[in-house]
């Protein structure tokens, strides 16, 4: 399974782990083995924590939540209490532990409730931070991906050039070509 870590913080790259929400809605954690390379690729954990299928369903829970979450800190309505009782009750463990080898190499190993949690907490950390007036939805029209502008200007409109903003500017050449031939 091929993941995008482009949105600039954890959460967003967690939400956008189904594409195309409006269209083809396209799961990324498809089997627990793609939640445990999902939370190792975003550097969550170090190592592949064990997960079953009672863990890719309470981590689909956490991420819808956190979609909503995202949805509400970008004008859409107000989270529910069932939202926010989830998002509390992910963010209530203890996350990752973390340690320091004699090299200075810091290391993080956890369970999935562990990093769950991390997420979690992360996501009510950005509700409160100044940094969630800076969450975007990438322009594409299949793409429901959030993510960080970060830029000066603050106008940037794809969640990554290597992905949807390539594929806008081909769209763009062709038909300048296609109307100027």
């Amino acid at each position: 399974m091929r993941f995008e870590f482009v949105a600039g913080h954890v959460v967003l790259d967690y939400v956008a782990t189904v594409a195309e929400r409006t269209t083809t809605r396209l799961e990324r954690l498809s089997t627990p083995e793609d939640l445990a390379d999902w939370l190792v690729k975003a550097r969550v954990v170090d190592t592949p924590p064990t997960a079953g299928e009672a863990d890719l369903l309470a981590a689909r829970q956490l991420r819808e939540s956190l979609y909503t979450l995202v949805v509400s800190l970008t004008g859409g309505s107000a989270l529910t209490p069932a939202v926010r009782e989830t998002l509390t009750r992910f963010a209530a463990h203890d996350g990752p532990r973390l340690s320091i080898d004699a090299h200075g190499n810091v290391h993080r190993t956890g369970t999935v409730t562990q990093a769950l949690a991390l997420l979690a907490q992360e996501g009510l950390l950005l509700a409160r931070d100044e940094q969630h007036d800076s969450i975007r939805w990438c322009a594409a029209p299949t793409c429901t991906r959030p993510f960080l502008d970060r830029s000066h200007a603050r106008r940037r409109r794809w969640c990554g050039m290597s992905t949807c903003g390539d594929k806008a500017k081909a769209a763009a050449y062709r038909a300048r070509r296609a109307n100027g031939a």
